[in-house]
């Protein structure tokens, strides 16, 4: 795999070549295709611009994209990562959902208002008053995990680079490099799916803010070798 983006260079040369062939870097810099997936648009999302590049606007209440594909298939430990910029709005808000589609079903969630069963990754934010903090999640076939801390808030209308990793062990989430929570879990890989950015699979939980990029490795990085925002 070529290293054809800023944020791939970083690692590579930190970690070597060899690292580029475990990793799908996304920038959102259009609304027809990311990552090479076909892109459906809901509402009115509009781009804009990041201190890494081209980001996606999304307006907390009907935007979201629905990526036709999904990254970390397959694999039993893993890093995602995101730089984002939380504008405000509901308390609870998920900007992305990675799925696994049911096979039984076809569905990436069940129906609003039914327990969703599917596993999942998602990154979440709750806003409170002019701060947020992290919510991140895990759920699959060995079970789930939570991680939140409502004490670590961040101010918003800023950009940061967010991230959860696993290494067959401990699930961790970071703000900019900062570990904010870590517990053990169980964890079985995902089958293929779809993601949605800015809302849950089934259309609520609607995320205000923009998104400029994400990474997905298939082995948990170390905070040094996380996406980070330019100075």
């Amino acid at each position: 795999m070529i290293c054809r983006s800023l944020f791939t260079f970083v690692l590579c040369t930190l970690v070597g070549t060899a690292a580029c062939a475990a990793q799908t870097v996304w920038n959102f810099d259009n609304l027809q295709r990311v990552g090479g997936f076909k892109v459906e648009v809901e509402g009115h999302p509009r781009l804009v611009g990041s201190p890494v590049g081209t980001a996606v606007q999304l307006d907390g209440q009907n935007d979201s994209l629905l990526i036709e594909g999904r990254p970390l298939v397959g694999a039993s430990t893993f890093s995602i990562e995101v730089i984002f910029r939380p504008e405000g709005g509901a308390f609870e808000q998920r900007f992305m959902h990675i799925a696994a589609t049911d096979p039984a079903t076809g569905l990436d969630a069940p129906p609003a208002g039914t327990e969703d069963r599917n596993p999942r990754f998602m990154f979440e934010i709750r806003v409170v008053g002019d701060s947020w903090y992290l919510d991140s999640f895990i759920r699959s076939k060995a079970g789930w995990k939570t991680l939140a801390r409502a004490d670590k808030l961040h101010p918003l209308g800023h950009w940061y680079a967010v991230a959860q990793t696993y290494d067959g062990k401990a699930y961790r989430a970071y703000v900019d490099g900062v570990l904010e929570a870590e517990a053990e879990t169980s964890f079985i890989p995902h089958g293929p799916g779809r993601v949605r950015i800015g809302a849950r699979m089934n259309r609520i939980s609607y995320f205000k803010g923009s998104i400029a990029a994400a990474r997905f490795s298939d082995r948990a990085l170390a905070p040094e070798q996380f996406l980070r925002i330019p100075e």
